[in-house]
């Protein structure tokens, strides 16, 4: 007995959630059946009140709504509502028409009709055809003229004003990105609902006009409902009067129990369209707007007052007491204000005079500068202005993405300001407060850059400058010369991608100045969620690693361009190696190796081939030999000038015949000399790749190395 009542709980609930699950599906074949297959009298009268009820929670809903793009499902409600309304009435009409109202011996018979059309009817009309139809006619004035009309023009304009301020929220919210106000996700919650009032709003200009087509549609049906029944009377021998007096009563409860739904549902669009979207309910924006100041009320009172002792009639008995309630109420509106602004001059005192002390502390015992900045004369400003398409806002977020992916590196926020010590077309990028680089633009016109594609008598005269990230010699033409350079050959480049590029190069050339302490514990407290072993081995254990440490390996890493997206493999190196020592540059070494391929690769070309400069045996011995180090720093060589300027020179030699064969200069030399090879370069020739032998190898035998030059012992 219990396991069948189990069984039928179960059947019951499996029941209910397909009905749940599938209700919106059901709800439409019905609204379909509902228009071509009769229905009896009850299920009509079912059908009427449900439709009733619907309409009244979407309007209560809309009334406690916050945002009106939060009933984002309701432009589809109101198209379902407005068809099932039409169904209904569809159906009613039907019924009026069919069963006829003419009993036995002439008399009237309302047996068949609907009770909610009948009952309607008596409310409105009565005993009086008359002051029924002057009634129904007036909601349906009312309905067409004032409220749906207005809904529908407020949810055009809403839709239209939305749409073109689309391009300026978004610039907004990505220079409060930009400038670090807010955090990514906080970016990505804001665009989220910028787009979902822009679908919103751009439904509710379709979905109004469903509406106010439901009240033509309507009057319609009504116009044809009594039409059709005073012909169907008079063939079933009733009299003109009888007949019209018998169908109108019906044409009335049937328009209305139409119309007052699809009233609700004009009134509830115009209540969503017009809302704000200041987070508050309808009520607390009213009770907000009319609480302000009690004076309102008592004027008002004082008025209803004295108007009650002008007209010196019963009129009086109304107006005085209502006035008197208004200037009652005003008076504690404006004692509730007086006190609130009391306190508010107390508090504002109790600042004044606070201790000097404690003032001066609260300005901030610690100035922090901003990790990247971007300073612009304000000839730039335009650049970032969100009323004038700021392109640049959009670059330099694409550029702190792209970075961060290829390096590893999470870019902080670029904090863009404009600043009156620069010149007015000078912008000026720092980090931590220090200036990385600089140069000039010329608003309005073109960087052109002549790579060697220009022939003699195409050359287009400028006002010459140059490159501000490869130091390429370049000249600055107008807009209007931009089609005649672009097909004379040159290189064009607007100043949103001049600065872009800029920024790009300096950022990935100071990454390991941009990387900080915190960073790295972020980093491997991400690490943790999915590589907690690796993470406990480096940073507990015996030897447990500091943040520091860590820190240290990551920026010798990023010094040389490095990519530390493999953060697992560079700790479970340091886990290995850690245990030995916490050297940071012989850490460095060995975690290169681990990277070999993924360092290696990045200079081989098409063929898996990678040309290099070898370095003779003799030479790192030369190299080590004359090896120096200073605690905490990289390991360096010492030779005396006459030696430093011969190294040099047989090291410049090389690399300028192999760049002349137009390979990328990328040298080969033994594992313990590869430091001190980058160490010797690093003054003079910063941009040259140096390999270790381990690197190479680690890169797999899919990779053919070619020997394209020899560096020997001077």
């Amino acid at each position: 007995m219990a396991e069948s009542q189990t069984q039928r709980a179960g059947m019951n609930t499996r029941v209910l959630s397909a009905l749940q699950g599938n209700s919106v599906a059901v709800a439409v074949v019905l609204v379909v059946l509902f228009m071509f297959i009769p229905l009896p009298k009850f299920a009509i009268d079912i059908a009427m009140v449900m439709n009733l009820a619907v309409a009244f929670i979407i309007l209560l809903s809309v009334v406690y709504l916050r945002r009106a793009a939060d009933f984002s499902s309701f432009p589809q409600v109101v198209l379902l509502i407005t068809l099932f309304g039409l169904a209904i009435n569809v159906s009613s009409t039907r019924n009026i028409l069919i069963h006829p109202v003419v009993g036995s011996g002439g008399r009237l018979n309302m047996a068949g009709q609907s009770e909610m059309v009948q009952t309607f009817a008596n409310i409105v009309a009565g005993d009086s055809v008359v002051i029924g139809f002057i009634i129904f006619v007036i909601l349906i004035v009312v309905q067409m003229l004032v409220v749906t009309k207005g809904a529908d023009r407020v949810s055009e304009v809403s839709a239209r004003f939305t749409l073109d301020a689309m391009n300026n929220k978004m610039f907004d919210i990505q220079n409060d990105l930009n400038a670090g106000l807010i955090t990514e996700d906080e970016a990505r919650a804001r665009k989220a609902r910028l787009s979902q009032e822009i679908s919103f709003y751009s439904a509710m200009d379709g979905s109004s006009k469903f509406v106010s087509g439901n009240v033509k549609a309507g009057i319609f049906i009504t116009v044809v409902n009594l039409v059709g029944g005073i012909v169907t009377g008079m063939m079933a021998g009733l009299g003109p009067l009888d007949a019209l007096n018998a169908y109108a009563k019906l044409t009335i409860g049937d328009g209305l129990m139409s119309q007052l739904p699809a009233l609700m549902i004009s009134f509830a669009t115009g209540l969503l369209v017009t809302g704000t979207s200041t987070g508050d309910m309808l009520t607390e924006q009213i009770k907000k707007n009319f609480t302000n100041d009690g004076s309102v009320y008592i004027i008002t009172g004082a008025t209803l007052v004295v108007l009650a002792a002008a007209f010196h009639n019963s009129a009086s008995v109304v107006l005085l007491p209502v006035g008197a309630g208004f200037i009652y109420y005003g008076i504690i509106e404006r004692r509730a204000m007086n006190k609130s602004e009391r306190a508010k001059k107390e508090a504002e005192n109790a600042e004044k005079n606070a201790p000097k002390k404690a003032a001066q502390e609260e300005v901030s015992p610690l100035i922090l500068t901003d990790a990247l900045s971007l300073y612009l004369g304000y000839a730039l400003v335009p650049l970032v202005d969100s009323g004038k398409g700021a392109e640049l806002l959009e670059r330099v977020k694409k550029l702190r993405r792209e970075i961060g992916l290829d390096l590893g590196l999470v870019v902080p926020p670029i904090r863009i300001r404009d600043s009156i010590k620069l010149e007015p077309e000078v912008y000026s990028f720092q980090i931590r407060g220090v200036e990385a680089g600089s140069s000039r633009l010329k608003l309005g016109y073109y960087m052109c850059l002549n790579t060697g594609n220009v022939p003699k008598d195409r050359e287009i005269p400028g006002e010459s400058t140059v490159d501000p990230t490869f130091g390429i010699p370049a000249i600055w033409l107008p807009e209007s010369k931009r089609v005649e350079a672009e097909n004379a050959g040159y290189a064009v480049i607007d100043s949103p991608t001049i600065i872009a590029t800029h920024l790009t190069n300096i950022i990935r050339n100071h990454a390991a100045e941009i990387l900080s302490r915190q960073d790295v514990r972020a980093m491997i407290d991400k690490l943790k969620e999915t590589n907690s072993v690796v993470v406990d081995e480096v940073m507990g254990g015996q030897n447990p690693f500091t943040y520091g440490e860590i820190e240290a390996v990551l920026k010798n890493l990023l010094s040389e361009q490095v990519s530390i997206c493999n953060l697992v493999v560079i700790m479970e190196t340091l886990s290995d190696y850690g245990k030995y020592t916490k050297d940071s540059w012989f850490l460095t070494e060995k975690v290169r190796e681990a990277l070999g391929k993924q360092i290696v690769m990045q200079y081989v070309d098409d063929t898996k081939k990678l040309h290099v400069i070898n370095t003779t045996q003799a030479f790192a011995q030369k190299l080590i030999d004359h090896k120096r180090e200073v605690a905490g720093k990289r390991p360096f060589v010492a030779f005396d000038p006459v030696d430093w300027r011969k190294m040099i020179s047989a090291v410049s030699t090389e690399i300028a015949a192999v760049r002349e064969r137009n390979f990328l200069p990328v040298i080969l030399c033994h594992d313990d000399a590869r430091v001190l090879m980058k160490s010797l370069l690093e003054r003079d020739m910063p941009g040259v790749v140096v390999l270790s032998n381990s690197e190479v190898m680690a890169a797999g035998p899919e990779v053919r190395v070619e020997a394209i030059g020899e560096i020997n012992a001077i």
